[in-house]
């Protein structure tokens, strides 16, 4: 799978964490925020961090916005700054926006001016949203707690006709299935001869480090 590039815009705790997470992923990460020493603690876990005011277009221009892929505009508190750099990044010519709204109102605005996907982090976590950008096969990403996550899988088209005890995810891995979903139906204690079928989705829980190895694994 093509390496993704992404701008972030916006680095408090929710951005800082979509940030960090598409890079451990493998993806090439640029970080924007206004304060110097927000960029101080970003700088280590993404491709590139730079201070700069995101409501100016030429210094959107300057770092070269146009060439990424996806811009998430996740601004804190200022609504306007939000607003602005949402129409910046669309009228640069960004392929897909994804932005940050503080409630439904903002929410609108935000798609009426171009952005592709308006998420609230009330409702979405940052590491969820950024499994489910960097990855096809992830359907749902929960972060349990620092260490571990559960992930649902739509299975690869190379897992077809095995079984789980074939797939071996608990000793390849380190995760465990929890469940299998198939059609509508959700089988919570499935077997290890159960054999996987297209369009079924695995429930697995497992370490951070393990659900991103297997995830990287799929994404090849």
């Amino acid at each position: 799978m093509k390496k993704k590039q992404f701008v972030v815009i916006g680095l408090g705790r929710f951005g800082s964490s979509i940030a960090k997470t598409l890079y451990s992923l493998g993806n090439d990460v640029l970080a924007i925020d206004a304060d110097e020493e927000t960029i101080q603690n970003v700088a280590d876990s993404v491709t590139h961090a730079v201070q700069a005011d995101a409501t100016d277009e030429n210094s959107l221009k300057t770092l070269g916005v146009s060439n990424f892929d996806v811009a998430v505009v996740t601004i804190g508190s200022d609504v306007q700054a939000s607003i602005m750099a949402t129409l910046l990044a669309k009228d640069l010519g960004v392929k897909y926006i994804i932005a940050k709204a503080h409630n439904e109102l903002h929410g609108k605005v935000l798609k009426k001016i171009g952005a592709d996907r308006v998420i609230f982090p009330e409702r979405d976590m940052g590491v969820r949203v950024a499994h489910n950008l960097v990855s096809s096969n992830i359907l749902d990403y929960i972060e349990l707690s620092s260490d571990y996550s559960i992930a649902e899988i739509a299975s690869p088209e190379d897992w077809n006709g095995r079984t789980l005890k074939e797939l071996n995810m608990r000793s390849k891995y380190g995760i465990n299935v929890m469940a299998l979903k198939r059609n509508n139906e959700v089988n919570i204690s499935p077997s290890a001869d159960d054999t996987i079928q297209p369009g079924d989705v695995i429930v697995a829980i497992g370490g951070i480090e393990e659900l991103n190895k297997l995830e990287n694994e799929i994404n090849r």
